[in-house]
């Protein structure tokens, strides 16, 4: 296993249609607005933009998300990313019971040296660090999605 590869996995149940919940997350710039962990997303054209990111540890990840697949059809939205992690983040959002399932998968690769230095004793604080911003993601979609 390389000490710098991460695998992650979310599976968030949400009380709104496929195409509403496919809308909100297809829409980068707005964030920022309702996932306090994203802390700015900055469009450089239709397919890339430089998102930062900040959780409960103090250190934020800037990287550089360039579309790699948007299929509205199949609910899938991925992103290739390259900076201070790379490698790849997908969403794909189904209809589950009377509302949706969006599910993000992301592998990725640390390259901030900082990370890259603590990689081995700070693992379990990365990965808890990621599942917090993740349970926060999830909360505030719940109340942009009530919102719109």
């Amino acid at each position: 296993m390389d000490r710098n590869r991460y695998r992650f996995l979310s599976r968030w149940s949400l009380p709104a249609p496929p195409a509403a919940v496919y809308t909100a997350l297809e829409r980068a710039e707005d964030y920022p607005r309702w996932w306090p962990q994203v802390r700015e997303v900055t469009r450089l054209d239709d397919t890339t933009g430089v998102v930062t990111v900040r959780s409960l540890l103090p250190y934020a990840l800037t990287f550089t998300a360039r579309e790699a697949r948007r299929d509205p059809a199949a609910g899938v939205l991925e992103i290739a990313m390259t900076g201070d992690i790379e490698g790849w983040a997908r969403w794909t959002v189904t209809a589950h019971g009377t509302g949706s399932l969006a599910r993000y998968e992301q592998v990725v690769d640390v390259t901030k040296p900082l990370l890259r230095r603590f990689a081995v004793p700070g693992r379990p604080l990365f990965r808890a660090n990621h599942r917090l911003m993740m349970r926060a993601g999830r909360r505030g979609l719940l109340r942009y999605l009530e919102a719109v």
